[in-house]
This record gives structure tokens, sequence and C-alpha cells, in this order.
């Protein structure tokens, strides 16, 4: 394993993203850690400098810095455990932005669980020296550019001599396409079909010269359409007419795109609801709730922290969320944990008129968090810990398991 005997302990994803959320400017922070990274032993400064830049908004440079981070160390160790360490953790991750990686340090914020991840890429396979583990996860998402890395990893960890939870080849089925394939026809789910085209068909759609239902067999306009690997609503558009089509592709330069029907899941006050769920060995929590006048709701610009209504119903759903929504979907809920054969999983759904689950996204690399400002959502503190409490059970499941 790489010394790190001449570098500053790392900052870390929370602690800088927990900066950025209350509005510190980070921008000294990242000139101290440019210093630092000319002098320092190790990735550290450049990791931390990479999230910053990430935080910022350069993507481009941030990524260029992380590859410069891993080249010189591969295993970084986040400060997650505050105590005792009960449980030690290794995250096998790639390089990527933050939506490329599982992000479990947020999940293990203040724990006895110490966090080592190791950063692997197709030229830095594995180190054969690793940190002693109890557990191993698997964090690297699917993705296009991670399928080679996901296969890769399968073969590495096939004979593991320690728990290992989210199997590389069971994240490999999350694509928008596998995923509707893998929950087709599963109870209780309302989940459209989903196809992945090229832009060239996509094109002779929008001219006129292929039926939308020669691609899709549910295919009527309004159609979502999102380029591949595309994620946090970039590029996603709902598409009415092959008029407004040919408008998107003019301003898109991909060369692949899913497409999906559209479904009008507003409620009867006319507002849409959007519930971020993860299943940690199989069971549901709800992690938040977004709830928006457009059909394209993000948490963070959906108005919650400018609404009391919203939030209270938040409140309410989060309370009352054992015994009515998971309770009411229970069904669909196992069906997607046995389809998946994930042991984390996120889901980002909704609810039809006539009251199934919408599934929009499962993958396991969902964002979830407790660093909200604790005065404006008070309420989600004692949510998040016990999503938090669930996922270090389930740590604790798998080591019993092994020991049994």
């Amino acid at each position: 394993m790489q010394s790190n005997e001449h570098t500053e302990p790392l900052l870390g994803l929370a602690k800088l993203m927990r900066m950025a959320y209350s509005g510190s400017d980070l921008a000294p922070l990242g000139t101290q850690l440019i210093e630092r990274a000319e002098t320092e032993t190790g990735g550290h400064a450049l990791m931390d400098l990479s999230t910053i830049l990430q935080l910022r908004g350069n993507r481009d440079l941030a990524l260029s810095t992380q590859a410069q981070a891993i080249e010189s160390q591969q295993i970084y160790s986040p400060p997650t455990a505050t105590g005792q360490v009960n449980i030690r953790l290794l995250a096998i991750m790639g390089t990527g932005d933050l939506m490329s990686n599982t992000p479990v340090e947020f999940l293990l914020e203040d724990s006895d669980v110490a966090l080592d991840i190791v950063y692997v890429t197709q030229n830095q396979p594995l180190p054969a020296d690793l940190p002693d583990h109890d557990v191993l996860f698997v964090a690297i998402a699917q993705s296009d550019r991670n399928m080679p890395l996901l296969k890769q990893i399968d073969a590495s960890i096939a004979t593991w001599p320690r728990p290992v939870l989210n199997r590389p080849d069971r994240i490999a089925l999350m694509s928008r396409n596998e995923a509707c394939v893998l929950l087709k026809s599963a109870p209780g789910i309302e989940m459209p079909i989903t196809v992945r085209i090229s832009r060239q068909t996509l094109q002779q759609i929008a001219d006129g010269e292929l039926p939308l239902t020669e691609i899709l067999d549910d295919g009527v306009f309004p159609i979502i359409v999102r380029p591949v690997d595309s994620h946090a609503g970039k590029d996603l558009d709902k598409i009415d007419s092959p008029t407004v089509l040919v408008s998107y592709l003019q301003n898109m330069l991909n060369e692949e795109f899913y497409i999906s029907r559209f479904v009008d899941y507003r409620g009867q006050d006319g507002l849409f609801r959007k519930y971020r769920i993860v299943l940690i060995d199989g069971k549901p929590f709800v992690c938040h709730v977004g709830i928006s006048e457009h059909w394209m709701v993000h948490y963070l610009n959906a108005g919650m922290a400018e609404s009391a209504e919203k939030r209270a119903e938040e409140e309410r759903f989060m309370i009352d969320f054992d015994s009515g929504f998971a309770r009411q979907h229970a069904e669909a809920f196992r069906a997607i944990n046995e389809r998946a054969g994930l042991d984390y999983l996120g889901i980002d759904c909704g609810e039809t008129a006539d009251g199934k689950l919408l599934i929009f996204e499962i993958d396991s690399c969902m964002i979830v968090h407790a660093i909200d400002p604790v005065d404006i959502f008070p309420y989600k503190q004692p949510q998040m810990k016990k999503v938090f409490s669930a996922f270090r059970q389930m740590l604790l499941n798998a080591m019993q398991r092994s020991a049994a």
C-alpha cells in the first residue's frame, strides 16, 4: 500500500460538500490544495482539489486532476469513523464525476465504520497490497465507460476472501434499457419501454421517415429523450412532436440516446412528486420527496427549501412511509429487489394515476446524504439516521453470514 507519511489527511467528499452546501467559498481552499500538491507525497491534495473543482462545475479539469491523484495513489481513507472502529469497509471505485460511483462516504458519516477506497482503472488494477477489511463493496456505477471495468473487477473478486456487496455482474444490468427489461411485467410496477437508439434513427423519426411505433411498441408523442450515460436531467427533454425532436437534435452532439413514452404522473393537485428510495438488504427507505410544478423533478430546484407546505408534506411522507407508501408498494419493492439482485440499490420513482409504482430509474449510485440545512429540514435527520443505520446493519449482516 502506498505510503502517506508526508501528506495531510484527506478532507473527503462529505466534508467538502457540506462546505459547499453551507455557502462557503471553496476557492481559497482550492488554492491551498494546489500549493500543497506541489510538495506533497501521495494524492490527498489532488483528490480533494478534484472534488472542489467538481463542486464548482469545472468537470474536465476535475477529472484530469483526479486522474493525476490516482496515478500517484490508489487508496484513500476518508474521515468517516469518529471513535472506536468496529467495521472496516473497503469500497472499489473507478474514475469519474460524482455520478460515477456510489457515494458511500455520505452513508458512513460520524460512524464506527472505517472506510478505505481503492480506485481502479483498466491500466491500474486492484493492488496486491490492500487494507485489511471486513466487507468489500463494489461502488462502480453502470455506464458504457465502466462496463469493461466492471467485467475486470468481477474476475478479480470471483474468489474474494471477504463478503462482497453489490456484485459487478448485477451492477452491469442497471442501464436504463436493461433495467426496463429486468422489471418488465413486474407486479405493481409501471416502467415505460426504454430503447437505446442511434442519432441516425432518431433523426429518421424526427424527419418522418420512420414511425415511432417501429422503435417503441407503446410509442406515441410525447416521449422522453436523453443521451446515453447522462444523469441528473442533463439534456433530458420531453418531446411533443417530430418538429420539436428536429430542434432537440440540432442542439445535441451525442451519437446515442434513450427514448421512452412520457407518463403524466401529476397528482390531482397538478403537482409532480418524485420519490428517492433506497433498498438496503431488500428493505425500502425513503431519502427525499421532490414536489414540483414541473414534470422533471430535481430536489434542488423543486423549491422545497422555499415552501413550508412542501416540506410539511415531505415530513409526513417520511413519518408514515413504513405503514403507508412502503406497505402499499411492498410487492413492487420485493420484485425490484429480487430482479436487480443488489444489496444496495437506489430507486427514483413516482406513482401513476392508477396507483402503480412508476419507475424512472434504478441504479447503485444515487446520491443519498444528510447535509441539508438542519434548521430548514429538521425532520430529515432522524430519517437519514434510519438509512445510515440500515446500511451499517447490512455490513454487519454480511459479516455474520460470512462467519456462519
